[in-house]
C-alpha cells in the first residue's frame, strides 16, 4: 500500500472511530445487569403463563421488529439503561435464558407481580417478587457452575448491576381494588406501605446474601395519572388522583429511607434510589420540554382516555406514538420509558438519583 493510500486508510479508520464515540457508543460498564419487576420492565416471562397480564401480539412491540412481551411500542426503561451500560444487546428473559447467556444478566420481571404474593392474582399467572427471587437463586447456582466456584462467582456478580422496580400492582392490583383484595380496608395508606417495604427488604436481603452488591431500587410512578385512573376516577379525564399518587408518595418516602438503612449497614453493598415519581412530575408539568403533546391518554385502548383496559389485538394504534407519553392504560411509549431510563443512568436533577446514579453506581 503507498504512503499515500495508507494515510487515506488511517483517516478513513480514524473517522469511524470518532463516529462510534460521538455517537455515544460505550464499553460495557458492568458484566451483568440483572432486572426484578412487573410489567414495565417484563421482556417475555409472561408469555407462556395462563395469564389476562400478557403483551406477546401486535399492536404490543410495533417500533421493536414485532411483539416480545414487552408492555410497550418499543423499548423500556431498562432496555434503555442496558444501552446506556454499553450492553450490545437486549438482557434476556429468565423464560429462555440458557447457557453462557446467563453471564451478562437475566430480566426475572413478571407482568402483574407485587411484593405481596397475592397481588394481581385476578388476573391469573404470575411470578411475584418472592418467586423472582427464586428464580434469581437458581441462576446463581448456574453461575457457580459456569465459573468453577463459589468464590469466582461471588466476585462476579458483585460487580453487576441489580435493578429492582415493584410496588405499582400493590396499589393498582390490590389495595386500591377493593372487589377483590381487603387491604384497602385493613390498613392505612401509611400501614400498607410499611407492610409492603418489610417484605421488600427480606427479598433484599436474599439477592445480598445470593452476591448482589450494586442496587437500584426504582420509586413507584404516578400511578394516579396513568390512563387507567383518568378514565375512571378524574372528573374532567386530566386532573391526576391524588389520592392515589399520596399514597405512592408514601411508599417511595419509605423506599428511599430503605436505600440509607441498608448503605448504612452493609459497608460492601451500594443501594440506590431512583424518583421515577418526580421524573414523571417534570413530564406532566411541561410535556413540551420533552417532545411530549398527549400526556393523560394511552396511544391505544378503549374506552375514555384509551384507559380502561390495554391494547386490543391487532388493534391500530396512533400515529404519533413519540408524542405519546403513554402507550396504553398503564404503560408508557418508548419515549416515555426513554426520559427515565436516560434520568436514571445520568441525573439531570440532584432529585432523580440519590445518592447516585447509575452511571456513577456502575464505576462504584
Amino acid at each position: 500500500m503507498k504512503k499515500n493510500q495508507r494515510a487515506v486508510a488511517w483517516a478513513a479508520v480514524a473517522a469511524v472511530v470518532a463516529a462510534v464515540v460521538w455517537s455515544g457508543a460505550a464499553a460495557q460498564q458492568v458484566p451483568c445487569y440483572f432486572i426484578f419487576g412487573d410489567s414495565l420492565v417484563d421482556n417475555g416471562n409472561n408469555n407462556q403463563l395462563q395469564s389476562l397480564a400478557r403483551a406477546d401480539y401486535l399492536p404490543y412491540g410495533i417500533d421493536f421488529g414485532g411483539p416480545t412481551g414487552r408492555f410497550s411500542n418499543g423499548k423500556t426503561t431498562v432496555d434503555v439503561i442496558a444501552e446506556l451500560l454499553g450492553f450490545d444487546d437486549y438482557i434476556p428473559p429468565y423464560a429462555t435464558a440458557r447457557g453462557r447467556d446467563i453471564l451478562r444478566g437475566v430480566n426475572y420481571a413478571s407482568a402483574a407481580a407485587g411484593i405481596r404474593e397475592e397481588t394481581g392474582r385476578q388476573l391469573g399467572g404470575r411470578i411475584s417478587f418472592s418467586g423472582q427471587v427464586e428464580n434469581y437463586q437458581n441462576t446463581v447456582s448456574q453461575v457457580v457452575d459456569l465459573l468453577g466456584d463459589e468464590d469466582s462467582a461471588a466476585a462476579y456478580l458483585s460487580k453487576c448491576i441489580y435493578s429492582i422496580g415493584l410496588g405499582s400492582n400493590d396499589y393498582l392490583n390490590n389495595y386500591f381494588m377493593p372487589q377483590f383484595y381487603s387491604t384497602g380496608n385493613q390498613y392505612t395508606p401509611q400501614q400498607y406501605s410499611e407492610n409492603l417495604i418489610q417484605q421488600y427488604a427480606e427479598q433484599l436481603k436474599l439477592l445480598y446474601n445470593y452476591g448482589a452488591r450494586k442496587f437500584v431500587l426504582f420509586g413507584i410512578g404516578q400511578i394516579g395519572c396513568s390512563p387507567n385512573e383518568l378514565a375512571q376516577n378524574s372528573p374532567d379525564g386530566k386532573t391526576c388522583v391524588q389520592r392515589i399518587n399520596s399514597a405512592n408518595q408514601i411508599f417511595n418516602a419509605g423506599l428511599k429511607s430503605l436505600v440509607d438503612q441498608f448503605n448504612n449497614n452493609q459497608a460492601d453493598a451500594k443501594f440506590i434510589y431512583i424518583d421515577s415519581f418526580g421524573i414523571f412530575q417534570d413530564v406532566i408539568d411541561n410535556p413540551a420540554a420533552f417532545g411530549f403533546r398527549v400526556v393523560n391518554t394511552g396511544c391505544c385502548g378503549v374506552g375514555r382516555n384509551n384507559g380502561q383496559i390495554t391494547c386490543l389485538p391487532f388493534q391500530t394504534p396512533c400515529s404519533n406514538r413519540d408524542e405519546y407519553l403513554f402507550w396504553d392504560a398503564f404503560h408508557p411509549t418508548e419515549a416515555g420509558n426513554a426520559v427515565v431510563g436516560r434520568r436514571a443512568y445520568s441525573a439531570q436533577r440532584p432529585t432523580d438519583a440519590y445518592p447516585v446514579d447509575i452511571r456513577r453506581l456502575a464505576q462504584l
